[in-house]
């Protein structure tokens, strides 16, 4: 492999980083916590701010008077009806607070989004995204015949094509902002978990038996060079794979047992922090919010510099 081919395969592998789990990486998913602020109800907003808005346009309404944070706020409310019917219910509001807390993903996929989008459709379509990935090697396979990397692009295409048409949710093989970011980011949305699960099996489960064992799962953390002891925390994930990972205990892990290890079921911080407001600003108890509600109720989602202040100065009361 010339030195110019060389330098195209390592930009490749740094695109296909982006979305794939072909390197190791954390395998376990939690749902992060909206806020690190303490909810302390009828002293400071501050973590459902935070929760609602995300810590950074939380930050920016703080900076705005009542009268611009409340226009803005009826702004989101519009956006979080989904179905565009004057309420705003629990599902709509986690959704949006789930969405808000992913801000950081959707920016990624907004970076990248030029770069497959090739003929400026506002869409990328499955031959784009092939051929901005993959067109080289797919005119010229015969400069990888011989390649020991660890990339295998003839695994790794058919993997690609699998992914995009889960995400893909009309079936049309072209790509609006939401299934790219799925296609991307895939343990970020509940409809790609099983591809999720899929691919870690295939990235562990080196013999192919469709299980991950013991010593695959170890394999996958950690690369016994030296010959020597296992480090403690080495043995302590033995430990873990026999007590919690192997649940059956037929001494390896198959499909749901790798779900509800990479997966598991956390505490569901956004559908509490949903109900949460639905709660404190349902004046007329319909389970529901009008924009009215929620205006009326504004320095719960959103902070100015009046509610700012007034914190401000509760902060520095309790000091002295």
């Amino acid at each position: 492999m010339d030195v110019s081919t060389y330098l195209w395969f390592l930009s490749v592998c740094t695109c296909l980083a982006h979305g794939k789990p072909t390197l190791r990486k954390e395998r376990v998913h939690h749902e992060p916590e909206l806020s690190r602020q303490p909810h302390e109800d009828n002293q400071s907003y501050q973590y459902d701010h935070e929760a609602f808005l995300g810590k950074e346009e939380a930050t920016t309404f703080d900076q705005l008077t009542p009268e611009e944070s409340k226009a803005r706020l009826g702004d989101i409310v519009d956006r979080i009806d989904s179905n565009v019917d004057g309420y705003i219910t629990t599902d709509e509001l986690k959704a949006w607070i789930k969405r808000v807390q992913k801000r950081y993903v959707y920016e990624n996929v907004a970076k990248v989004w030029s770069d497959y989008d090739l003929n400026k459709d506002n869409k990328i379509s499955w031959d784009e995204y092939k051929q901005a990935t993959y067109g080289y090697y797919l005119a010229n396979p015969e400069e990888f015949e011989d390649s020991t990397d660890q990339f295998s692009f003839k695994k790794m295409l058919p993997r690609d094509e699998r992914r995009f048409k889960a995400a893909d949710l009309n079936g049309d093989l072209a790509a609006e902002r939401e299934e790219f970011t799925a296609f991307l980011h895939p343990e970020e949305f509940e409809h790609m978990q099983e591809i999720v699960v899929l691919e870690t099996l295939e990235d562990i489960d080196k013999n192919g038996d469709g299980h991950v064992d013991e010593d695959e799962y170890i394999a996958d953390m950690f690369a016994h060079e030296d010959g020597g002891p296992e480090p403690d925390w080495v043995r302590t994930e033995r430990d873990q794979f026999s007590d919690f990972r192997d649940l059956n205990k037929d001494g390896k892990m198959d499909l749901e047992e790798i779900r509800h290890w990479i997966l598991p079921q956390d505490y569901d911080h956004a559908q509490a922090e949903a109900r949460h407001l639905v709660y404190e600003s349902d004046t007329d108890k319909d389970q529901m919010l009008t924009k009215e509600e929620i205006l009326e109720n504004w320095n719960m989602f959103v902070g100015s510099q009046a509610t700012n202040y007034g914190e401000d100065l509760t902060r520095n009361h309790d000091e002295f």
